[in-house]
């Protein structure tokens, strides 16, 4: 007679864990809609989290492709503008439960951009998901440029050759 309990113990622990693990890929879509109402995340909302999330990354020199960094640098200076704009080389394309990044950046000299790459996926869909609910289906990462060490040294204002 212990033998069918067992069976039927198993049998009941097996189902269990089925139930659960649908309820698990389900979850993402009950968060953000419900029988109390639904849950809209507009692009901006994502499109900051990723950029924030990016930046983290040791390695991320900037954000942003040549055109946007020029933008973005003109736009830091005009006072009350709001400072650096998070989202700067990042695109999103958010759904109702799933979303999609594009992310552009400027590695620093000398990281592996393969090891840097697998990072900022990492990062941006660990904090995507753990902010938003929102399944991420992809994070595609473009590398513009390298930033070299000697870029600093032409980034500084040269003194005046003229008095």
């Amino acid at each position: 007679m212990s033998a069918p309990t067992t069976t039927s113990t198993a049998t009941s622990t097996s189902s269990t864990a089925v139930a659960t693990k649908q309820n698990a890929g389900t979850s993402t879509g009950t968060q953000l809609t419900s029988s109390q109402g639904r849950t809209t995340i507009a692009d901006t909302v994502v499109s900051k989290i990723a950029g924030m999330a990016a930046r983290e990354v040791n390695g991320v020199y900037r954000l942003g492709g040549g055109v946007a960094r020029a933008f973005g640098a003109i736009r830091e200076r005009i006072p009350g503008s709001g400072g650096p704009n998070v989202s700067q080389g990042v695109s999103v394309e958010v759904g109702e439960t799933q979303a999609a990044v594009d992310i552009d950046i400027v590695a620093e000299y000398g990281v592996p951009i393969a090891d840097l790459a697998t990072g900022i996926r990492r990062n941006v869909i660990t904090s995507l998901e753990r902010m938003t609910g929102l399944e991420v289906v992809e994070v595609n990462i473009s590398v513009n440029d390298v930033h070299l060490p000697t870029d600093d040294d032409a980034e500084q204002p040269q003194p005046s050759r003229v008095a």
